[in-house]
């Protein structure tokens, strides 16, 4: 039993202070309580407490909707009870993620009779099991699941196939060049791709795009009205999605009004593609749109393209002028009032009039800004990362304080050299007498560490009017937050190819450091917050102010702050985590990362945590305090770090707590941990993602 469901069961004997009993609460408050319970939880333990529970715990509230997902202390048993206790009171049943459960606890979702909505992404299901199990679902309209080598669609039986014609949302994750079921479902309104497929196969050979002949005319898209493809790198999935594009390029639907799609690098035009955004052009009127950035760059399809009411624009890496956004994307602020998401990452020129002659650090256009926040003043979501936003001198035009206008932000990503003020960025940063050498020399001996805990008058009043600490004053309700350097390259990034040496910083972010930081710390329902290339920080103090004062916070990635010779703000780091008790995702990316037994103990304060990924050349790691945190936090389930150790030091590492989890009941709960060196130019024991990804 969980914990928050043994102090619920525990609420009827146990009086407070007060000598209030839980159970006095009326019907409609213990509900919503018991609506933060699991449901596993509910059906297999609260339930059986007293007959009041177990009333409550069946309620149709509760029992619509269960969520597996990220549940790691369910298993095949558990599945199985609760199908047969309330499997016919389930409507919508997500598993997603679940990979630790055998294929056959997919057998048991056939006790759900009424299901409407099933996510099975991530689950092992064969094309047997599937057809099965569909067979018994008539009123299936929602559906997600993963097209793994040995898919065959011609193992679906009939009854199979009628479910599908009904279902009219559809995700499908692809490792291997199929249609899945999409043929099947011929009432489609949402199809959702998502393509992983391999370039070579697990013996080296090379895989080839090309789908069985016969298929290629089957998929039903009439009814179509949202088109999502998203590509992992690599050629055949370009080649499998432009199979999958041919049957829209022929005849477009009529109802079409999203059509996403995000391919990393290089993703050529063709004349089928051509023709479809043609198409799109003369006949559909879209409120969503992405596309490849070479499907965008010197073409005149946006002047084209029809939008209705927009809601979400994405132009990452696009060659798009300032002008040109205002002329064609916002025309001129009109109709723009729908607009919540708009991503211009990497789009250097976006705030400029005219790309042809302009520098990438030249200063941005202030009143093309204006226009766009203007015009969009209900976006909830922006993204200007990747690109070099300088504001200039003129009074009451920086970007942060044209920003603070829009008062519905709830994420925001900007590039660190556009949060500096201009007239501290002008002048030279002061030399530190304790810092670091930015370059991999001589190094200078650095002791230990102090930050001021509390700021003093000068210093604040000299902070809070800084644009930034005014920005973020206004931004309170802001969740989700990425301040990255424009030339900011991950060590190990998701879509993009590693590299050894990343661009210096811009001059303008030289400035930015611990005081912008520390003015994060206003956003008190901050929930993710991202830091990287931050070459001005010297203590971290400005952390520790965060930790205090976002108590929401779940996730946190760190990378490449202050000098690059030497982690400067450990101290401060380890003051912060003894403070983020909803911590769940912490992702620390910097060169010399020594993980010891001080940080593993400020670590094990983040009693939430549940992923936990460390990239740090030439870092070094403690096996002993590794297993201490393990044995603390039962709640983690993900452990990748990519340090300078030996093969050997990871291999024992990983061979212990392998062993621990068996044989410890304490490490029940964990499930799995990849430790691995990582080498500069290689990777052992892991895939090497990236699980705090950037907006895309």
């Amino acid at each position: 039993m969980s914990r928050c469901a043994e102090d619920l069961a525990s609420g009827e004997n146990e009086e407070g202070s007060n000598g209030i009993n839980l159970m006095e609460f009326s019907d409609e408050i213990l509900l919503h309580i018991l609506s933060y319970v699991p449901c596993t939880d509910l059906v297999l333990n609260v339930r059986k407490t007293c007959r009041k529970l177990a009333t409550l715990c069946l309620d149709k509230s509760l029992t619509h909707t269960v969520l597996l997902q990220k549940d790691y202390k369910v298993n095949k048993d558990k599945v199985k009870q609760l199908m047969r206790d309330i499997g016919k009171e389930i409507y919508q049943l997500n598993m997603a993620g679940c990979y630790w459960l055998p294929s056959s606890t997919t057998d048991h979702v056939t006790r759900c009779k009424n299901l409407v909505k099933l996510n099975l992404s991530g689950c092992r299901i064969t094309s047997l099991r599937l057809s099965k199990m569909l067979s018994t679902l008539q009123h299936l309209r929602s559906l997600a699941i993963d097209v793994n080598p040995g898919f065959d669609a011609s193992q679906l039986s009939s009854e199979c196939k009628a479910t599908l014609s009904r279902v009219s949302e559809l995700k499908q994750t692809l490792y291997t060049p199929s249609y899945g079921v999409v043929p099947c479902c011929t009432s489609l309104e949402k199809l959702l791709l998502y393509f992983e497929i391999l370039d070579r196969s697990r013996e080296g050979f090379m895989l080839s795009g090309q789908l069985m002949v016969g298929e290629s005319n089957v998929p039903h898209y009439q009814n179509l009205r949202v088109f999502y493809a998203r590509l992992a790198p690599g050629y055949v999935n370009q080649e499998v999605v432009r199979l999958y594009l041919a049957v829209l390029s022929d005849r477009t639907p009529e109802n079409l009004h999203a059509f996403l799609i995000s391919a990393p690098g290089s993703f050529a035009e063709t004349g089928a593609t051509k023709n479809l955004l043609d198409s799109m052009a003369r006949n559909v009127r879209l409120d969503a749109l992405q596309l490849p950035k070479a499907w965008l760059n010197g073409s005149g399809l946006l002047q084209h393209l029809k939008f209705n009411n927009p809601f979400y624009f994405s132009f990452s890496r696009c060659t798009l002028s300032g002008g040109h956004l205002i002329q064609r994307v916002i025309n001129g602020g009109k109709d723009l009032k729908s607009l919540t998401s708009l991503n211009l990452s990497g789009c250097v020129h976006c705030l400029a009039p005219e790309s042809l002659f302009r520098r990438a650090e030249d200063d941005i256009d202030s009143s093309i800004l204006e226009s766009l926040v203007v015009s969009c003043c209900n976006l909830r979501h922006l993204n200007l990362s990747a690109a070099h936003h300088h504001s200039s001198e003129s009074i009451g035009n920086h970007l942060c304080q044209l920003l603070s206008r829009l008062k519905h932000l709830l994420s925001l990503a900007l590039p660190v050299c556009s949060i500096t003020d201009v007239a501290v960025s002008m002048e030279k940063p002061p030399t530190q007498p304790n810092a670091v050498p930015q370059t991999f020399g001589k190094k200078t001996r650095v002791g230990v560490q102090t930050y001021p805990r509390t700021l003093t008058d000068q210093a604040c009043q000299k902070l809070e009017s800084s644009v930034f600490w005014m920005l973020m004053r206004s931004l309170r309700c802001l969740e989700t937050l990425e301040i990255i350097g424009s030339s900011f390259s991950s060590a190990m990034p998701r879509n993009e190819p590693a590299i050894r040496n990343s661009l210096p910083p811009c001059v303008r972010a030289q400035s930015v450091g611990d005081s912008e930081v520390a003015a994060i710390s206003q956003l008190t329902y901050l929930q993710s917050l991202t830091l990287a290339q931050l070459p001005n920080i010297v203590t971290g103090s400005g952390l520790v102010s965060i930790g205090l004062q976002c108590q929401h916070l779940r996730t946190l990635s760190l990378a490449n702050l202050g000098m690059m010779g030497k982690m400067v703000y450990m101290s401060a780091l380890m003051d912060m985590l003894k403070h983020c008790k909803c911590l769940r995702d912490l992702r620390l990316e910097q060169p010399y990362f020594s993980a010891g037994s001080q940080f593993f103990q400020a670590l094990s304060h983040c009693s939430s945590l549940q992923r936990l990924c460390i990239v740090s050349r030439s870092g070094t790691l403690q096996s002993d305090a590794v297993m201490s945190f393990m044995a603390n936090c039962l709640e983690v389930i993900m452990c990748h770090m990519f340090m300078g150790e030996s093969l050997t030091v990871c291999r024992n590492l990983q061979q212990s707590i392998v062993r621990r989890c068996g044989s410890t009941e304490g490490f029940s709960s964990w499930k799995r941990t990849n430790v691995g060196r990582a080498p500069w130019f290689r990777l052992l024991g892991c895939a090497g993602s990236q699980y705090l990804c950037r907006l895309k």
